[in-house]
This record gives structure tokens, sequence and C-alpha cells, in this order.
């Protein structure tokens, strides 16, 4: 019998058991809908009967396209259409994370009409040699074939990011901008001696999130796909430490990233493929040249793991990424240009490489001994000093290590992350973050919410216990100092989470095969929580104005009010001198409870002095305010 290898902080389907995973849709298609904790906001099916959606893209109000990763179909959804409409049909490979996966429309959509998919194309059939694809791409003839589960049935390269052209009723094939690593198989009897004789052949990692940036660029994220060389931190390939003379990767070659082994990086690119001359590595990949420097050209960040969430902020345009770890430290990023992650040799902060390592050598988290998936270069190899490991890790002219902005010590399994872009779901929420998970637990699976801070570079915090940025959870699948971040729950396994045109917050489904949509309620069907004060109960006042969650706060303030109608409120923060910071809300509000969150900045956006406020709430004629000291940034 074969060890098992772990892959449950890293997968959509092959994260659980599959008869568990059926168990679970199946319960899933009767159940009752998600929740969110804030009653103000309700949430709507806004299509089901999918089979394992992906991703989506808005081409107008409550009109978008939506990818099956299974099926390879992309579908139209649209008012009035009972069902979605077939635009396109890839023939893919869908054996565990492989499939359709990602997709982005040009920034000048429709008058631009180009659609960008990223998928997993497969071979004619599998190999004759298990460990040598019988193909290194994928032939023409069969990109719009059966699809296949097939673990082997793919080229060597096989997984794709290619233009197609929308002319209003289907998508037509237009280029490829790049092919990239698939297949998987590194039980192979070369190189001798790697310790892998017993590796099973894996179809993961193979991240998929694409993205253009507010800079017009196309991102794309790509996951290490088993591969261990140099862009994953190993600068000699597999050896003891990743040091010393230069030893191959597997069968194919490497440790250089070639097109075999360029893998676990964020790619960024023009719209037509070609590479932006203002990328940090373009450079040193022109004084390298070949296809090695090409590749090197193309990077904007390295050493990634694996990821299937990746965002812009529509405030600062930063992007965002989370990142999965094995059995440790699974990461939220802000990504720099020239970023190295520290993947393999650092997951979480580098100060925490001996929790990285004691962690990922004695856990037995859904496998028989403790590996980090690919067996040849296993976790008794991690570094046991933040010193040493950070003198392993592959640098590139100009790179630079960047820590999380937050970490879990014990693996979550993020998936989707996405901005609410704008005040559509109340100001409270205003340009926040939201996080889904790769695995359907606890509760049925959470949505997570994050606020940033004043100058959008971190993860605002609260609680003291996460202000060191990790949450020390004691066990996996648990959020226990980070609890606060829980937003919903229900959700399942979340591939993809949208602002829509309206402002409202859209969340994608793997396992419930469905589209949900987060949003306000209509005037007049907020719920007043427990503890709301009611007009005439008691001669309660009809307003109250909570005090900070924190006082002293750092970074930001958190508070709540309550109304017991709907009608038109007034927030403002004042410093000592009576002199207006911020207006923070002037709108109508529905009755119930309402949070508010003050991120330390003036109107402007500037962060303001440490110091004594108070935020002041205005409404028919009832005034009170409340104060707070606001700690240095």
């Amino acid at each position: 019998m074969r060890p098992t290898v772990s892959t449950r902080a890293s997968s959509w389907i092959s994260s659980i058991p599959v008869l568990a995973l059926l168990a679970f849709v199946s319960e899933a298609r009767g159940q009752a809908l998600p929740t969110v904790v804030d009653t103000s906001l309700e949430v709507r099916t806004v299509v089901d009967h999918l089979s394992n959606p992906t991703s989506i893209a808005f081409l107008g109000r409550n009109d978008f396209f939506v990818l099956e990763k299974q099926t390879g179909r992309v579908l139209r959804v649209r008012p009035g259409v009972a069902d979605p409409t077939v635009v396109l049909d890839l023939g893919v490979n869908n054996a565990q994370e492989r499939g359709l996966l990602g997709i982005a429309l040009h920034p000048d959509f429709p008058e631009n009409p180009g659609v960008y998919l990223y998928w997993t194309c497969h071979s004619s059939a599998p190999p004759a040699d298990p460990f040598v694809p019988d193909e290194i791409t994928c032939l023409e003839a069969n990109l719009l074939s059966d699809d296949t589960g097939q673990i082997l049935q793919v080229p060597l390269l096989a997984n794709r990011l290619d233009r197609f052209v929308w002319n209003g009723s289907t998508l037509t094939f237009d280029h490829n901008l790049i092919t990239l690593r698939s297949f998987q198989n590194d039980a192979a009897p070369t190189p001798p001696d790697q310790g892998d004789a017993n590796q099973p052949p894996r179809a993961n990692h193979n991240a998929g999130v694409v993205a253009f940036g507010p800079d017009r660029k196309l991102y794309l994220f790509f996951g290490d796909q088993g591969r261990r060389g140099q862009l994953q931190n190993l600068p000699s390939g597999p050896t003891l430490t990743g040091l010393g003379p230069v030893v191959a990767d597997d069968q194919f070659g490497g440790p250089q990233p070639d097109n075999p082994h360029f893998s676990g990086v964020i790619l960024r690119l023009n719209d037509d493929g070609s590479t932006p001359q203002d990328n940090p590595f373009f450079q040193a990949g022109a004084n390298l040249g070949g296809e090695i420097g090409a590749n090197i050209q193309r990077i904007y960040a390295y050493g990634l793991r694996n990821s299937f969430g990746m965002a812009f902020d529509p405030v600062s345009g930063g992007l965002w990424e989370e990142e999965n770890g094995e059995d440790a430290y699974d990461e939220v990023n802000r990504v720099e240009p020239g970023m190295n992650g520290g993947w393999i040799q650092i997951m979480g902060p580098a100060s925490r490489v001996p929790d990285f390592r004691a962690i990922e050598t004695t856990s037995l988290h859904n496998e028989d001994f403790p590996n980090l998936q690919q067996f040849r270069w296993g976790p008794e190899r991690i570094a046991t000093t933040t010193a040493e490991a950070m003198s392993r890790l592959f640098v590139l002219p100009g790179s630079h290590y960047v820590d999380p902005q937050f970490s879990w010590k014990y693996v979550v399994a993020p998936a989707a992350l996405g901005f609410i872009a704008g005040r559509g779901l109340g100001p409270q929420y205003s340009n926040n973050l939201f996080m889904g998970l790769a695995v359907p637990l606890p509760d049925g699976g959470p949505l997570l919410r994050m606020r940033l801070t004043g100058n959008r570079q971190k993860i605002a915090v609260d609680d003291p216990r996460i202000e060191d940025r990790v949450d020390d959870n004691a066990t996996f699948d648990e959020f226990t100092e980070s609890a606060s971040f829980v937003f919903g729950k229900g959700f399942g396994i979340v591939t993809d989470i949208e602002t829509s045109p309206d402002g409202s917050l859209y969340v994608v489904s793997l396992t419930q095969n469905a589209v949900y949509e987060i949003r306000r309620k209509p005037s007049g069907r907020a719920e007043l929580r427990p503890d709301a004060r009611i007009a005439g109960d008691s001669g309660a006042s009809p307003f109250a104005l909570g005090a900070p969650r924190a006082n002293p706060a750092r970074e930001s303030v958190e508070f709540s009010f309550t109304t017991a109608r709907e009608g038109p409120v007034q927030v403002l923060v004042y410093d000592v001198s009576g002199r207006v910071v911020r207006e923070l809300l002037n709108e109508t509000v529905g009755a119930g409870e309402h949070r508010l969150v003050w991120r330390g900045d003036d109107q402007e956006g500037r962060p303001v002095p440490a110091g004594v406020y108070f935020y002041r709430m205005k409404a028919e004629g009832w005034d009170d305010r409340r104060r707070v000291v606001l700690l240095q940034h």
C-alpha cells in the first residue's frame, strides 16, 4: 500500500475524503441558506444546480459568466432567463484541482471583447510510460473534446491561459498567452535515490486566480505544482538544505525555472501575453536570456506554495492573496513587486520557523507520516532557526522576503479572497476584505471578514492576542484568536468572492453548486438584536450609541449603534479641539443594530496622530457621543 500524502489544506475536491464530500454535497443541496452575523443583511441564492462552480465575472447588473470546474463549461446567468446558457464548453482534465478555474474580462470590456480563461486541457490518452507524457502541450483537436478525470491524461504543459472573444452569445478562441506545467508523477526511477518511489501521482497546486490590476496588466497565480526547484527556494534543487551541488528536481530536469519548472509564482503579463518591461525581474531575465530568462521576466512574485484567492484593493490598488500551508501557517499576504514569499524554507512569519518545523515534523493531519506532499524534500529538512532559513533563500536581483500580513498557526485552509468595493453592504463594511475556505469546516464553511488599517497596508486588529497578526489556534480548522473575523457560516467551499454592479457581495460555493448574494435587507425587514432597546420599552430611548470595542484602540475603532426605526443618522469623529476629523455616516438607515469602523484616518484617508477623540451620533434631535483613545499606528 502506498503511503497517504496530505492534501487537505490545499485542495477543493481532494481536501476531504471523496465519500464524505459527496455526502456533504448531497446534504448541502437540501440545506438551509448560509447565514451572516449581521441581521441587517440577508443571503439569497442567485443560481444553483451548477457543477462545481469556481469563478464568476459580471457583464452587467444580474448578468454574469460562471465557470464550472468539472464540465469545462462557461455559463451565462442573466435576468429573465430561467436556466443558465452555455456559451463555451472546453474539454478539461478535471482530476483533483484541475479543470476550468479562472476568468477575467478585459478592462475595456465590452469595447474590447477579450475574455481570459485559465484551465487545464487534456491529452489524447494516458501515456504509454506513466512517468513521461506522450504530448508536451495539448493538441488543438482536444481543446473542445470530452472531459476526463484520468490523472495522467495531460501533456507535460496543460495549464493554459487563453484569450477568447465574446460576440454577445458565444465565446470563440482567439489565442494562447502561456501554457504551464500540469503533469505530476514524481515516483519515476530518475533521478535516482530521491526517496519518492512511493510518491502518488498528483493533480493539485494549479492555483488559477486570474485578474486585471488597476495598472491594466494581467496577473495569474500559478501554484508550485509540487516542484522542488529554485522558485521554491531550493537554489540547488532538492538537496538536504537546498544548497550545495546542483541536482535535478525531477525526470524533466530543473531546478532552474525552465518551462517544466516554472511554478509557485504570480505572473504579470500584458493583455496580449507579452511581458511588461517594468516587471521587477525584467532586466535580470534579459541578462540571463533563453527560456529561463524569459520566464524570470514574467515573475511578479515567487516563493509561493498555492492559492485559491487573489484580489486587488479597490482603494489603494494593492494586491492581496491568501496562501495555503501544508499543516502549519496559512497566510494572507499583501504582495509587493519582487516579493519572495519564502516557501519552502518559510511559512508564516520568519520568526516562527522553529514552530513551522515542529508542526510539520510531528503532524499526522490526514497523512500516515509527516511530509510536505512531495516526499523528496521532507519536513525534517526545514531549518531550525530563522537565520538559517533566510540564508537558504533563492535570491533574484532585487527580490526581497516579505512576512505575511496574517497567519493561522494550524491551517484553516483559506480559499477565495475578495473585497467589497464601496458601501453597498453599509459604511461599516466599505472596502473590507472577505475570505472563504477550501474545506467546509467549521460550521459548514465560514465566511471571514477582515478590515484594513487606514493606510491599507495591514490587517486591522482589536484583540491584543493577535497584535502579532498570528492566530495561535490550538488545532486545525479552528478560529481561536481570530474568531471575530467570522462573518457567516454554511457557505461550503468558497471559490470566488466578487462585488456586484449593485454593490452587493456575490459568493461562489463549489460544494453547494450555487452562487449566493449577500445584500442589505429591504427597508422594514431588518431584525433587531436581542439586546437592542426599543422605544416604549421601559422608557428606553429609540437610539443607542455603543462604547468602542477596544479602548484604547490601535489603528481602528469599531463600535455599534442601535435605532428602533428607520431614519436619518449622522456619525462624526472629532478631535479634542472640537474639529471634525471624519464623517463616518450620513444617510438613512433601517431599524436594528449597526456596526461602524473608524480606521484612524481623516476625511482624505490620511492617518491621524495618536490621542483622544470623540465619535458622535445624531438622529432626529437625539445626540450622544463616546470618548476613545487612539494609540500610535
